[in-house]
């Protein structure tokens, strides 16, 4: 059974490896900078990946990376770890304490404004009250409120 190639075929053969060539080129091209901290490009570039631009890591995180990629690969070859493992890791710091006579003073302080703060509780203020307007009484106030609740329709309990 020979396969017979019709044009559409073809084309979509020549779609493919079009994909897979940009693919590759975009990987050539991350792979020389990483070479040479971004060197030249032997192809272009196809103008989606020229649109965006390269991340940049401070050298304390491509240390960690580049730490991290080592003991993957000690892993992967068996070794228990990498043979140039620069960052040991740090002695924990010491846990600080705090004296009694630190504590005190904290306790004594919040004792202080919490007998502050009761006391401006305790001590009523009527500086608030006398600074709102007093409005007078009228006769026709009294008689609008009690018309109000006369006019509202009682419904019964069995509704």
């Amino acid at each position: 059974m020979a396969q017979t190639l019709t044009p559409e075929i073809i084309g979509a053969a020549i779609e493919g490896l079009e994909t897979r060539k940009t693919r590759i080129d975009q990987q050539i091209s991350e792979l020389r900078s990483m070479l040479d901290g971004g060197g030249t490009q032997a192809t272009p570039a196809s103008p989606s990946t020229a649109a965006q631009t390269k991340r940049k890591f401070s050298p304390a995180a491509l240390k960690r990376m580049r730490e991290a990629q080592q003991r993957r690969w000690a892993k992967v070859r068996g070794e228990a770890e990498p043979a140039s493992s620069p960052a040991a890791p740090a002695p924990a710091k010491k846990k600080r304490h705090l004296s009694a006579q630190g504590r005190r003073n904290i306790q004594e302080a919040l004792r202080k404004r919490w007998a502050q703060k009761r006391a401006e509780a305790a001590v009523p203020t009527t500086t608030a009250k006398k600074s709102a307007p007093t409005r007078k009484k009228s006769a026709k106030a009294g008689k609008r409120g009690a018309g109000r609740k006369a006019a509202t329709p009682a419904t019964p309990a069995g509704e």
